[in-house]
């Protein structure tokens, strides 16, 4: 593909991008709605109608073009849906989203992924970076993995996974994988409440702390992942330093051959 062409493809994507990010920031201005009153409007525009689901999925989609925060509407499920179809269509939704900005990364980010050092730059930043950005290519999956069960920020990896341009496959798996305990302990949150702007009135304790159990869990399981990969992982040579002061000649063979020959 022409550079040209692929400029003009950044450039749609990103024209794309900005117009729904304002049109977001307009309507949310314009009816004085905050990001909980925006998702207690959605709920309820779509609760008890049978096309309640698809609009979900709808919403899930385009959350990440305009930067909603995925546990609000994650949230939201739980209310809408309750524990077992909220579950399954936030797998579905935040997946799908999920791998939408991981294609914006993708095209919007450098042709080789951004790995490439600058030896006249600050040696320790560019090093953190090439092993970051080695890390994530060669060890996707459990990279992923790892941060999905730390919640960092979602859309945050998957525009970094697509910018760096790790696979996709592994990407998708770790993803699916690493956000379901903190997918079920919100929708179990959001399953306790009949509103999410009324604060915790009503909450259930029980699903509080399932939520809490599996957040530990989550905790527990990236702990193990993050261990069993660091024994794993082998020795950076980047990393590799030479020892100083040299060893001193010690037995008789290093003694005889540290010892100039007589001459001639």
């Amino acid at each position: 593909m022409s550079p040209t062409r692929v400029w003009m493809q950044r450039g749609a994507v990103v024209a794309v991008w900005l117009t729904a990010l304002l049109l977001w920031r307009s309507y949310q201005t314009s009816n004085d709605l905050g990001t909980i009153d925006a998702a207690q409007r959605f709920i309820d525009d779509v609760d008890a109608v049978w096309w309640g689901p698809l609009a979900f999925l709808l919403a899930s989609l385009v959350r990440p073009l305009v930067l909603f925060p995925a546990s609000v509407l994650t949230i939201a499920a739980g209310v809408l849906f309750g524990p077992v179809t909220g579950v399954a269509l936030v797998v579905i939704g935040a997946n799908a989203s999920a791998l939408l900005a991981y294609a914006v990364g993708r095209l919007l980010g450098p042709a080789h992924g951004g790995t490439d050092v600058d030896p006249d730059g600050d040696p320790e930043h560019a090093s953190l970076v090439a092993r970051w950005g080695r890390r994530m290519r060669e060890r996707s999956f459990e990279t992923v993995f790892v941060m999905r069960l730390l919640f960092l920020p979602y859309d945050l990896v998957n525009y970094a996974s697509g910018a760096l341009r790790i696979r996709w496959t592994s990407f998708l798996l770790a993803t699916v994988l690493g956000t379901l305990p903190g997918t079920i302990s919100f929708v179990l949150l959001g399953s306790s409440l009949e509103r999410i702007d009324m604060g915790l009135d009503g909450i259930n304790p029980w699903a509080v702390a399932a939520g809490v159990a599996m957040f530990l869990i989550s905790l527990v399981i990236a702990r193990i992942t993050r261990r069993r990969e660091d024994r794993t992982a082998a020795p950076d040579p980047g990393l590799e330093t030479s020892t100083w002061p040299p060893s001193t000649p010690t037995g008789p063979t290093e003694l005889r051959s540290s010892v100039p020959a007589p001459a001639d």
